[in-house]
């Protein structure tokens, strides 16, 4: 097997784990969102930079056909905000 094929594939695998770390990152608004309903409002400035940050990412990544970036920042939007919104109300 030549250097650039597995150069290739560990990119390919980098990526994988990198997406899956980001998906991970982002589902554990979670708790934060279940103790704002609870009641325990927590901060709304970091999810809510965090979904615009996100959103430049799956902009930038699907304007690039960049399906790994794009699909690792996607639910970055959505768990981001809904973190902010319940944190606010």
């Amino acid at each position: 097997m030549s250097s650039e094929s597995k150069d290739t594939k560990f990119i390919k695998v980098l990526g994988v784990i990198a997406t899956i770390m980001s998906v991970a990152m982002y589902v554990s608004y979670i708790p934060q969102i279940i103790a704002n309903l609870e009641g325990n409002k927590g901060d709304y400035i970091q999810p809510l930079v965090a979904a615009i940050n996100c959103s430049l990412w799956v902009t930038y990544g699907a304007l690039r056909k960049d399906w790994p970036l794009t699909a690792a920042n996607a639910p970055g939007i959505l768990f981001g905000l809904f973190a902010c919104y319940t944190a606010l109300f």
